[in-house]
């Protein structure tokens, strides 16, 4: 009973926290967490007692958290800063450890080298909501945004084999650096290949369910949820490291892929509301239980006469001065060879700057209260020897997280202030309705990958509602326009429609003379439309290119002379049959554009091209609808229209959170969208 009310008291101070969270902006969520679980532990009638057993704390909180950050990484970014992040993740993790061991374990001999080396491994990873937290407060130039997110990622999983290492060498009593290095790279691999192994089982696994009928999201879902768990405890049972195994089946993510099939759309969304709640939740207790456990850290340090309380204090601010000179070194070092070496200029001052707030932003949290949970409160069993200096070890570490949070806190946003707070009124109206905007597009975005044959001609309606709405905003802020942009891709659509012409000529589904006529019929629309425009030179070359290979390629077949006789009825039918091919082919096309989070075209461009094509579409397919099927589209509209403003109010909400809108716009969006709710709801 005590254990499930404590349970409670955790995920009650979560749930406070994100309340306390959204009143004091100012604070990051870190610290309002271990604040109340201090609070938790001063009320509390006695200590709170953490006694979880350390691989099981390493099963229930590290694999889930390292699974949703694997999961929800931005692979091409993370590979694009491959190289500056395997540096701070690999190199600097295992640098900082030493340098923190050697210096702890001089000045606290009583802490034995290994034990002191584990406490430098457990410091090397940052935390993942410490930096989120960072990028609502500070303007973090992109390329350090990016190299400190796929740090997060990467050197959680070096920080955490290492203190394994590190923690073995305690209990064992012995260490072979040529033995360990073997281990380790035994590990190191075993946990690639098992996870990647793993990955793409499930993968197998998640098809075979599909293609005999399961598309049940609950089942995706739970199986997903399942994933870290059972990778972790398959890899550890095969003597391989489980948290680089979790790491790159994460990484792979091949549970939940994005596509334009609406199950998967569904199953995605459910996914991704369910994976947010459960990081938050995890991440928040292990900051809750890290504050109930200071109080009782504290006293327990505080009163042994051992050590002076003014010398602990002091060897706290040592280790975080280690740990913050070592890192803005490697970073300087890092920095001024990309500079010089890719940037091809001189090193700034301003570089300098840039350098110190990557150092700052490393605040430490939830990967290293985690791992230090995880520290036996014995080495053997028979004789009982405790471990050394247990509660020391993780004293320093609390205080090192408690300093490197308030760091982060407060000093980072004096050295990069957010623009948001440098811009003027006008300028601020500017960019949330750029926010606006975008959560505009991401309801349409949505919404096209939600289409099926079902609710297609319900979901166009609604989508070009939005587009309405988003030409209206653009047009009441002054927003730019995209009128080049649109002709550009207007001419594309004629390419693809161009393209998949010739390659139904080519394989014999289209007779010559009708493919010609069409591509007559394409050549004069794609002359109507750049008259009507200047484009680039680039453009220019591109569509000249385009002409010349179609009049090649039309003399080529004109020479072999194998044009058919056909009749006029047949060529009308056959121009009517090639047209809703490659209407067909552009669809396709332009919904890829806007579901694709790659693509430089705008969504409204994009979702106005798609409606058109849609229509024309229908129209030569020519089905007539009846009354029944007129009133059974009504009836999807408005069940498309409560899916598009449910969405519409998770953008808000999400836009928020990142503090890109201000309370008051939030707030004035969400009851605009509610009273739209009600009204809809009211005609229902």
């Amino acid at each position: 009973m005590e254990a499930m009310t404590l349970g409670l008291m955790l995920i009650s101070a979560v749930l406070i926290s994100s309340f306390v969270d959204q009143i004091v902006p100012k604070v990051s969520l870190p610290l309002i967490q271990i604040a109340l679980g201090v609070v938790i532990a001063l009320f509390a009638s006695g200590d709170v007692t953490i006694s979880l057993d350390p691989e099981l704390f390493l099963v229930l909180f590290i694999a889930p958290l390292l699974y949703d950050e694997a999961k929800t990484a931005n692979k091409s970014e993370l590979w694009s800063e491959i190289k500056p992040v395997l540096a701070l993740a690999v190199g600097l993790v295992i640098v900082t450890a030493l340098a923190i061991g050697f210096a702890l374990n001089l000045i606290i001999p009583s802490i034995p080298l290994a034990a002191a080396f584990a406490l430098g491994a457990a410091l090397g990873p940052t935390d993942a909501v410490a930096v989120t937290s960072l990028a609502k407060q500070v303007d973090i130039p992109k390329r350090q945004k990016s190299i400190l997110k796929g740090e997060l990622l990467l050197n959680d999983a070096s920080g955490i084999v290492s203190f394994q290492f590190a923690l073995a060498a305690v209990i064992t009593g012995s260490f072979s650096l040529a033995g360990a290095s073997i281990e380790f790279v035994i590990e190191f691999i075993g946990g690639l290949v098992v996870g990647a192994g793993l990955g793409l089982l499930f993968n197998l696994l998640v098809r075979g369910a599909r293609n005999i009928g399961l598309e049940s999201t609950t089942f995706h879902v739970l199986f997903e949820v399942l994933t870290p768990f059972l990778v972790f405890l398959i890899s550890d049972a095969l003597h391989v490291s489980g948290i680089i195994a979790v790491v790159v089946a994460g990484l792979l993510n091949v549970i939940s892929p994005r596509s334009l099939d609406p199950s998967i759309s569904r199953m995605n969304i459910v996914s991704a509301n369910v994976w947010h709640v459960l990081s938050f939740c995890l991440n928040g207790i292990v900051f809750v239980l890290l504050g109930t456990q200071l109080p009782g850290a504290m006293r327990r340090t505080w009163d042994d006469i051992s050590f002076d309380n003014g010398f602990l204090l002091l060897c706290i601010l040592g280790v975080t001065l280690i740990l913050y000179v070592v890192r803005f070194l490697w970073v300087l070092i890092m920095d001024r060879h990309y500079v010089k070496n890719t940037l091809k200029r001189d090193f700034t001052k301003q570089d300098v700057k840039l350098a110190l707030i990557t150092t700052l932003c490393g605040a430490k949290g939830t990967i290293t209260l985690s791992i230090l949970f995880t520290i036996p409160y014995v080495i053997t069993l028979d004789p009982f020897t405790p471990f050394p200096q247990r509660d020391l070890i993780i004293f320093l570490a609390c205080g090192v997280i408690l300093v490197t949070l308030l760091m982060a806190t407060f000093v980072v946003p004096v050295l990069a202030p957010r623009a948001a707070e440098k811009e003027s009124e006008t300028q601020k109206r500017l960019r949330e309705a750029e926010c606006h905007a975008e959560i505009l597009r991401t309801v349409i975005e949505d919404l096209t990958l939600q289409q099926n044959d079902e609710n297609r001609a319900a979901t166009q309606l609604v989508i070009q509602s939005y587009n309405d709405r988003l030409a209206n905003v653009k047009e009441t802020h002054d927003l730019e326009a995209s009128d080049t942009d649109n002709i550009e891709l207007r001419i594309q659509t004629l390419h693809w429609e161009q393209e998949r012409t010739f390659e139904l000529m080519a394989s014999g589904e289209v007779v010559p003379i009708v493919g010609y006529r069409y591509l007559a019929r394409l050549s004069r629309l794609e002359n109507l439309v750049k008259h009507e425009s200047s484009l680039s030179l680039v453009a220019h070359l591109k569509n000249i290119w385009t002409r010349s290979h179609t009049l090649l390629r039309r003399g080529v077949l004109s020479i072999v002379r194998e044009l058919p006789d056909t009749s006029l009825t047949e060529q009308a039918e056959g121009l009517r049959k090639l047209q809703i091919e490659t209407e067909a082919y552009v669809i396709k096309k332009l919904e890829e554009i806007i579901v694709s989070n790659e693509s430089s075209v705008l969504t409204e461009d994009a979702s106005a091209l798609l409606l058109e094509f849609q229509r024309s579409h229908t129209i030569l397919k020519k089905r007539i609808d009846s009354v029944t099927k007129i009133l059974d589209v009504e009836d999807k509209v408005d069940e498309v229209r409560l899916t598009a403003l449910r969405i519409e109010l998770e953008c808000i909400q999400t836009m928020r959170d990142e503090e890109r809108l201000s309370r008051a716009t939030a707030k004035r969006l969400r009851e605009n969208v509610t009273v739209m709710q009600m009204d809809l709801e009211n005609n229902i």
